[in-house]
């Protein structure tokens, strides 16, 4: 996957040699998370570009889709710490946060002591984050935003780097609570998880069924991570990506947007679109190997970078339309 970086490029020599070992830490870290998760290799590429641009990814897909193993293989290969919690109806806020607990010492004096929740961890799984009160959703809000946690007026600051992979199950909605639309915002890429090919549904029956089966192994270590993450924001961005990612978040809005998509949006991508596929892009470009990203690179993230940032009119959904239809003509504009 690595080729020599010439240094006539405009980077310079530092970060030319930073990017030869990120080039060749991240190719050997993608090997070996392929080895593990069989026949999703494109959510696998999705997950490792949300978590080098520094952000928070969501899940879709229906359950036994392997959302749980691929969080746990990312944190091991990672060497990130990683947790998982269980969203349900009746998770509360310090649930997740932590809560201040009265203590009492040998000499009867009392004091509050923090006692830290899992949200202090390095990579923390949502699972099923839809079904958590709108109270609850609310808190992980904050931590996702701002990298601290606020717990009876004091500040606690997370670990770093700090990322959350929720998931989602898009078909059941009894008992659910509808992720809003500034939470939805938070999230860099909405990556869709399908049904494996037949060659990788046979490769996933043999492999798992037997006495061996492939575990995860420590690729990159924290200090490594952060050092390509660094890397990805250093990466140059032509005018050319710059025009693009322009082009296509600001057609995307139903106001002042191309005319595909004016009639048929209640609302589209705000900045945050244009940041997080700015950051995706060239995070995607470090994934396969290059050090400044490209107009495919662009158009190959539009989907998970702007689906969950639209919303259709009802008169585009009685015509039939789709997000991901509009997104896929206004890519082909670029």
């Amino acid at each position: 996957m690595t080729q020599g970086i010439s240094p006539a490029t405009t980077l310079d020599d530092g970060i030319v040699a930073t990017a030869e070992s990120c080039l060749a830490a991240v190719g050997a870290a993608r090997e070996a998370i392929h080895g593990v998760i069989f026949g999703q290799e494109k959510v696998v590429d999705l997950a490792l570009v949300t978590i080098l641009a520094g952000g928070h990814g969501l899940l879709v897909g229906l359950p036994g889709l392997a959302k749980t193993k691929l969080v746990e293989t990312l944190g091991t290969v990672l060497g990130l710490d990683a947790r998982r919690v269980q969203f349900t109806p009746d998770l509360m806020p310090s649930d997740i946060l932590g809560t201040e607990i009265l203590e009492e010492d040998a000499e009867r004096r009392r004091a509050f002591r923090f006692v830290q929740g899992p949200v202090f961890t390095q990579l923390l799984m949502a699972d099923e984050i839809n079904r958590a009160s709108p109270r609850t959703q609310s808190a992980l809000l904050q931590a996702m935003q701002e990298g601290h946690v606020s717990v009876a007026g004091a500040r606690h600051d997370l670990p770093r780097p700090f990322h959350v992979l929720a998931t989602q199950n898009p078909i059941e909605q009894e008992g659910t609570y509808p992720l809003p639309e500034a939470q939805l915002d938070r999230f860099l890429l909405e990556i869709d998880v399908g049904y494996p090919d037949r060659a990788a549904e046979r490769r996933i029956l043999i492999e798992t069924t037997g006495v061996d089966e492939a575990r995860p192994r420590a690729v990159m270590s924290t200090e490594q991570l952060l050092t390509a993450q660094r890397l990805v924001r250093r990466l140059p961005v032509g005018e050319a990506v710059v025009e693009a990612i322009l082009d296509l978040v600001r057609a995307a809005r139903p106001d002042s947007g191309d005319a595909l998509v004016k009639d048929k949006l209640l609302w589209g991508p705000g900045p945050r679109a244009s940041q997080a596929l700015t950051l995706a892009a060239r995070a995607r470009a470090l994934i396969e190997g290059r050090v400044a990203p490209s107009v495919a690179d662009v158009k190959a993230l539009a989907e998970p970078v702007l689906k969950h940032r639209m919303a259709l009119s009802y008169t585009a959904r009685a015509d039939s339309e789709t997000i991901e239809g509009l997104i896929a003509k206004l890519a082909e504009k670029l």
